[in-house]
C-alpha cells in the first residue's frame, strides 16, 4: 500500500501551485489532487493516484467534476471504459450549446 507522504513526494508541486502542499491532506483533499494530476502529470502519476485512491473513488470524483478539458475528458472515458454522458462536465456542456463560431 502507498503511503500518504509517499504518493505527495512522487507528484510534481507545480501541480498545487496554488496551495501548500505540505500542508495537503491526502484524503481531504482527493478531489483536487485527482484532478490536477489527470489534467497535468504524466501516465506513471496517472497510475500512481489511481492505485492509492482505487478505480472506483477516482471514477466518481471524475464524474463529480463541473469541468474537465475535452482532451482529458475524452482519455478517462477510454481508459475508464465510461460513457462520456455519465460525466458532469459533459452534460453541462450539452445543456449550454455553443454559436457555431465559437
Amino acid at each position: 500500500m502507498i503511503e500518504q507522504s509517499d504518493i505527495l513526494k512522487d507528484l510534481k508541486q507545480q501541480y498545487f501551485w496554488d496551495v501548500d502542499i505540505s500542508r495537503l491532506d491526502v484524503d481531504k483533499s482527493k478531489r483536487l489532487i485527482i484532478e490536477r494530476v489527470f489534467v497535468l502529470g504524466t501516465a506513471k502519476e496517472i497510475m500512481l493516484v489511481k492505485k492509492y485512491y482505487g478505480t472506483s473513488v477516482v471514477i466518481d470524483v471524475l464524474k463529480s467534476l463541473n469541468y474537465i478539458d475535452p482532451k482529458t475528458l475524452n482519455f478517462v472515458s477510454k481508459l475508464f471504459n465510461v460513457s462520456l454522458k455519465s460525466f458532469k462536465c459533459y452534460r453541462r456542456k450539452q445543456l449550454n450549446p455553443q454559436h457555431w463560431g465559437s
